[in-house]
């Protein structure tokens, strides 16, 4: 079995943020948008690596 990958953003913070928005967040939508950034830090490795660079920079998002 494949291991489960780490949650990458702090749950609380995302509640909160939605929360204020005056809405809920559902028990999944935190799973989901840490599966978005991972890809998304995907990308910006690959986009690194072709402009051969080791430093990930905020344009490479």
């Amino acid at each position: 079995m494949a291991k489960a990958k780490e949650v990458l953003i702090v749950a609380s913070k995302v509640r909160a943020y939605v929360k204020s928005k005056k809405m809920m967040t559902s028990s999944d939508a935190i799973t989901a948008i840490s599966d978005k950034v991972y890809c998304m830090l995907d990308h910006a490795c690959d986009r690194t690596k072709a402009n051969r660079r080791s430093t990930l920079k905020p344009q490479d998002l």
